[in-house]
Order: C-alpha cells, then structure tokens, then sequence
C-alpha cells in the first residue's frame, strides 16, 4: 500500500471540475472521496444547489473532501462569494479513512488554486450555515 501522505494521486477531473466552479462557476458544490489511492469526484452540485442540498449529500458516516462556492451579500448589499474547502469527517467514519483523510488533505488542498477559506466539520452542526455565513463576512 503506497504510504498515504505522500502516495495519493489527485485525478485530473478533480482539477478540472474546480476550476469549472471557481471560474465558469458552473457548479455550486463538488464533493471527492479517495478510493484506491486517488481523490476523485464523487458529486457536483448544479449552480442553483443550495447550501442544504449540500450537506444532505455528505455521507453520515465517511470522510469527504468538498469545495462550496457560497454566495452572500455584505452589510453594505454587495454580493460577494467565497470558496470554501470542507474537510467532513464524521466522528461515526472508521479511525483508518480519517487518517488517510486527515494526512493528505493539504496536499490534496493545494492541487486546488483559490480556496478561500477552510472549515473542519466532525458533526453536521460544525457546518451549519450560520457558521458559514460568519465565517463568509
């Protein structure tokens, strides 16, 4: 077994369909999983996703690598959007995949130009929308 930190491939689809999101905006969320060694795409979400779609699609009990392309407006009514990595990691997935998870996830994060923010979440409520939002402004 290829050591995980150093050995995990990114697949090209995981690229390319970032940078679909970032600069054609052509999805509102994509959700990967490492299967056999590699990060690949398991989901993306179409432009008019919403946040809960979202999260509804995050497995209850595996890790996931996501990017979320969330929209708001400022307190002084400009719309503005930033990009962020979620690292979901739920405390029910099993101690193995949330090493492999947790060891190549800033590898994985920096195949992926623009991120803006990042957020860890081991229970749905460490990724509320409200806690988004705030972290947004």
């Amino acid at each position: 077994m290829a050591n995980a930190a150093s050995g995990m491939a990114v697949g090209d689809e995981c690229k390319l369909k970032f940078l679909e999101l970032k600069s054609k905006r052509n999805y509102r969320y994509i959700i990967f999983k490492i299967e056999d060694q590699q990060v690949i795409v398991e989901k993306v979400g179409s432009p008019d996703a919403s946040y809960e779609d979202f999260t509804s699609s995050l497995p209850s009990n595996e890790c996931r690598y996501a990017v979320f392309d969330f929209d708001f407006t400022t307190d002084e009514n400009c719309q503005k959007s930033k990009i962020f990595f979620i690292a979901w990691s739920p405390d029910t997935s099993k101690v193995r995949a949330k090493m492999v998870y947790a060891s190549s996830k800033d590898r994985f994060k920096r195949e992926l130009d623009g991120i803006q923010l990042e957020l860890q979440a081991t229970d749905p409520s460490e990724m509320s929308f409200d806690i988004v939002k705030s972290r947004a402004i």
